[in-house]
């Protein structure tokens, strides 16, 4: 199984919040569009079909990730390949 990249589903969190905010304030077509688009991404990358659990799975890696040390994670990606 494929584990996707801790920075990678970082920055989506951080876009999909952002784009939340947004949405909240404002209701604008491009930053909804945005939004399905994130959305979508993070639910494919933890492997769900809705927003909630993507969100529990990535925070989940990102602990996982923060306890890793680096160089068992290289190791791994070593390995894979």
């Amino acid at each position: 199984m494929l584990v996707p990249d801790p920075k990678v589903v970082r920055k989506l969190l951080t876009r999909y919040a952002v784009l939340r905010i947004s949405e909240a304030e404002r209701q604008h077509p491009q930053a909804a569009a945005e939004l399905n688009d994130v959305v979508y991404t993070l639910c494919v990358m933890m492997g769900t079909t809705g927003i909630r659990e993507a969100i529990v799975k990535a925070d989940a890696l990102l602990a996982a990730a923060r306890s890793t040390p680096k160089t068992v994670i290289a190791e791994g990606r070593a390995a894979a390949a």
